[in-house]
């Protein structure tokens, strides 16, 4: 039997849960999926853990930030009810989906088992293919669909009327029914002679497809009845690119040669070709908004525009992207051009400039190249700055993408980057290694200052400027070939401290950038400095280098003031200011915690390197899981809400939520021969506009009002939160009328006004009773006075019904005199009944049992046993319904008392540790 779904053991345990598993309980909260799972026939392990329990028990996949595309094209499509074009990008084992017009996420898929190979959409579904299976998505989101049958990876898919075109690569092509998944066409072609490359349907050609192939031949089929119609010898180069041109029968080719051949597949003539210098055609594109121009892609990232009239070059965009262009795609009727490449970046180019070339509209970006250190900027925890192995600096926001900026890429001669471009800067600096920041005089001059990989220079940082700045920090007493090793900020923001590879400590002012001095009369340590930090009123200065050894200075007169020694050399340090307490991740893969007001180590720990959580109590191993890239860095949030995470050979930054923040989380110390499970690093989530909610899918989705719920717990009594002059006077109420009784009678006007007889109350209703005329008989019908109140009414339906919402509902709209005159005429000498009254309290007892509106039935109870306490001790049956109405009383108070002396207990003691 299998390991996690009970069904046996045999060749579809895999499919089944890959496909069940996967795609039913990726995002449910109960089931985390963490890995594949199949039996052992196939050597792979059960990596599922339900419920968290055995996973992390402090942290919990949130979202990722920073992915936006990758290698494969994008796709285009248009919704007609919202008349909006969307792009749905790849981005490893799911798709993101964005509206053109903000470029804002409106939605992600399901996460498949395997990366995605290769995209594909029509109007209702997105088809991604992923080794040998085909799944369509509907509304963005969610498996609908799935087609197995390959025995290769496909690698072309097409959407085709009602039907699926697929090609794997052992070159066999599968026409698919969309809906009832099944083979509705099988062709296989010889590698040798014909290897499927491309393929498109021509329009207006009814059943045809058209193939492009490795050997350079094209061949166009009838699907419908499985023939060959013509077989183009082509160009004697490979087909890269099939792409529909504006005109009928006029098809664009893309060759690996760089040619760009208009050809007319009617007639099999060449109406035109271009060469390109850049390389193979990765994309091709026509404008249909009036203009004849042809877009082409290239392997370097440059895009060429040209004319189709005049048959000649009228534009380059050059460096639009860093690599490779995946995709590029006009909007139809408008002068928008899409792109994308595996540099993590999308761009929406506009053609509304003299010259024919696109100017950059918007774009969403992320790190073309894995992230080397993360690190949270400002205390509002908002912002997450990144250094990337692509020499970029970047900020992003978990609030909103909106916010994402790029500080861009650091370079020796900043006016000469910004005439050429920053790829052809001769130079620009290598990639970040370590940075530090500190916002308190951001608005004055530099905050972030950062060291270079084998560089000797340490370059400043302007956040609100999102650009380089002003200062390079760099020793003069050395040559070129020692580098930089860490750097800190002092919290003030006015210094900077910068440890060298030879053991050197240098201070600089941040608004100058002036040399302030340094550490020992030589040097600081005897050998390179792995990490640097100053306390957080700017007294002490520490240091631990590869001697093995811990220094603390003093920082304005840079005096020597202690030295420990450290069982090995630290490979990194981590100060946490409010607590001066310094972390040092020893190369024997062991953590120090170093007292710096005590001067000696306190603790020792075995494991890796960690971050402090922003109360200084958490560093590492409370809690331990397992993801399937190795962490390069991570960040505490200083609120503590979310830790922030980057890995190898990734490109995102991931979130993990901390649970502890709004549950109980007990931390128990794990087990020597603990072993972590597997977790999925958390995907990207949609993020709604504050202005609009994004509409994606084939049906709109309508946002309702939000309506708070009338009690969150049933342990919890619910107040009625009505005023407190409609219930708390009930008892006083003989009290308030004797003191507000006028003290002379009232005078009758000599011409009294029109006016309308009304019911007393908060809300006014008018009387529906009239009175007699004064041609009608004076005789006063006592039957009227005698006739049944609504509420009265209420009560007797509710003996029989046992539903008493409607009586509490009718109460909480009186004032203090109608109640106390509903409840009054509730004895039988004032016109009641016994069985009222014991209705009347059992809607008391609802009450009690619901425990909702207790205010309110404390109140009413009160008032009622005050006017009816003697009839009630002479009725068995009523006495019977209070004694059951003390009995909830009782239960009710002595679990709401005990909720109130654990809190407050728990407030005195929070009291006495903060004293």
């Amino acid at each position: 039997v299998c390991c996690v779904c009970g069904v046996f053991r045999n060749n579809e345990c895999e499919i089944f849960h890959e496909s069940f598993w996967l795609n039913r309980f990726q995002n449910c909260a109960s089931v985390k999926y963490t890995g594949l799972c199949s039996c052992r026939k196939t050597g792979l392990e059960a990596k599922m853990s339900v419920g968290g329990k055995k996973g992390s028990s402090i942290f919990s996949g949130f979202r990722a930030l920073g992915l936006y595309s990758n290698h494969l094209p994008h796709v285009v499509r248009f919704h007609k009810k919202h008349r909006e074009f969307y792009i749905v990008t790849a981005v490893g084992q799911c798709f993101h989906t964005y509206n053109v017009k903000k470029l804002g996420i409106v939605a992600v898929s399901n996460a498949l088992p395997a990366d995605i190979a290769c995209l594909a959409a029509d109007r209702m579904l997105v088809y991604a293919a992923h080794g040998k299976v085909v799944s369509a998505f509907a509304k963005n989101t969610q498996v609908v669909h799935t087609y197995e049958g390959h025995q290769a990876d496909v690698h072309l898919l097409l959407p085709f009327g009602d039907h699926l075109i697929s090609v794997d690569k052992e070159n066999v092509v599968i026409v698919w029914d969309v809906e009832s998944e099944d083979t509705y066409l099988r062709i296989s072609f010889d590698n040798a002679s014909f290897e499927v490359r491309a393929v498109m349907h021509p329009s207006t050609y009814l059943n045809k497809i058209l193939f492009g192939s490795s050997q350079g031949s094209l061949q166009l089929w009838n699907i419908k009845s499985n023939k060959l119609l013509y077989m183009f010898p082509g160009w004697a180069s490979a087909v890269t690119v099939l792409q529909q041109t504006p005109g009928v029968d006029v098809v664009g080719v893309g060759l690996a040669s760089g040619q760009i051949i208009i050809h007319n597949i009617k007639f099999n003539e060449t109406l035109m070709k271009f060469q390109q210098d850049w390389g193979p055609i990765t994309a091709l594109s026509f404008r249909t908004d009036g203009h004849p121009i042809m877009a082409a892609g290239s392997p370097v990232g440059h895009i060429g525009l040209w004319d189709l009239e005049e048959k000649k070059l009228v534009g380059q965009m050059r460096d639009a992207h860093t690599t490779a262009i995946a995709g590029l795609t006009f909007l139809h009727a408008e002068p928008l051009l899409i792109t994308n490449g595996a540099d993590n970046a999308i761009r929406v180019w506009i053609f509304d400039v003299a010259g024919g070339e696109g100017r950059l509209l918007r774009f969403r970006m992320g790190h073309s190249a894995p992230p080397n250190k993360i690190q949270h900027y400002n205390q509002s925890g908002q912002h997450i700055l990144s250094a990337g192995q692509d020499g970029t600096l970047q900020s992003f926001s978990v609030v909103h993408e909106r916010f994402n900026k790029s500080l861009g890429h650091g370079s020796l001669n900043k006016k000469k980057a910004k005439k050429k471009s920053v790829i052809h800067d001769t130079a620009k600096l290598p990639p970040i290694t370590t940075f530090a920041s500190e916002s308190a005089r951001q608005s004055d001059w530099d905050g972030i200052v950062a060291c270079h990989q084998g560089f000797l220079v340490a370059t400043t940082w302007n956040y609100q400027k999102s650009s380089m700045g002003a200062h390079k920090l760099e020793p003069e007493r050395f040559n070129k070939n020692r580098a930089l090793n860490a750097v800190d900020v002092t919290s003030c923001g006015n210094f900077a401290v910068i440890a060298l590879s030879s053991g050197h400590i240098d201070v600089y002012n941040m608004q100058s950038g002036l040399h302030r001095g340094q550490y020992g009369k030589d040097r600081a340590h005897s050998g390179p400095v792995r990490g640097v930090a100053v306390d957080a009123l700017n007294q002490l200065t520490v240091s631990a280098g590869a001697d093995k050894l811990v220094k603390i200075w003093k920082f304005t007169s840079k005096e020597l003031l202690h030295t420990d020694n450290l069982p090995a050399s630290p490979a990194s340090t981590l100060l946490h200011r409010d607590s001066g307490m310094l972390a040092l991740a020893l190369d024997d893969f062991t953590i120090s915690i170093f007292d710096m007001e005590t001067k000696r180590t306190v603790r020792r720990f075995s494991g890796q390197r960690g971050t402090f959580s922003p109360d200084g109590r958490w560093l590492h191993l409370v809690d331990c899981f397992l993801v399937d890239a190795a962490a390069v860095s991570i960040s505490f949030s200083p609120t503590g809400n979310f830790l922030a995470s980057s890995h190898v050979d990734t490109l995102g930054i991931y979130l993990w939520s901390n649970n502890a923040l709004c549950s109980l989380v007990s931390l128990r110390p794990l087990p020597a021969d603990y072993e972590p499970t597997v977790v999925m690093l958390p995907g990207t989530c949609p993020i709604k506009d504050d202005e609009e909610v994004e509409k994606v899918g084939a049906e709109s989705l309508e946002m309702s009002e939000y309506m708070s719920p009338a009690q969150l717990e049933k342990q919890l009594i619910t107040l009625s939160l009505l005023p407190d002059s409609r219930w708390k006077n009930l008892l006083q109420l003989d009290i308030i009328k004797k003191r507000n009784k006028p003290q002379e009678p009232p005078k009758v006007p000599k011409a009294a006004p029109f006016f309308i007889p009304t019911i007393p109350g908060l809300i006014p209703h008018y009387s529906p009773f009239s009175f007699p005329s004064l041609s009608q008989s004076k005789v006063v019908n006592l039957g009227v006075l005698a006739q049944k109140s609504r509420f009265y009414l209420q009560l007797e339906d509710a003996l029989d019904s046992n539903l008493y919402e409607d009586p509490v509902g009718l109460l909480k709209e009186m004032g203090p005199s109608a109640i106390d005159s509903e409840l009054r005429v509730l004895a039988p000498d004032m016109g009641g009944d016994i069985r009222v009254m014991q209705s009347f309290l059992k809607m008391i007892s609802t009450m009690l049992l619901l425990k909702r509106d207790f205010d309110l039935a404390q109140a009413y109870l009160a008032l009622f046993l005050k006017l009816h306490l003697r009839i009630i001790a002479d009725h068995p049956s009523l006495m019977e319904e209070a004694e059951r109405v003390q009995e909830l009383l009782e239960e009710t108070w002595t679990s709401t008392q005990t909720l109130l002396n654990q809190s407050m207990c728990l407030l005195s003691y929070i009291k006495s540790a903060l004293l």
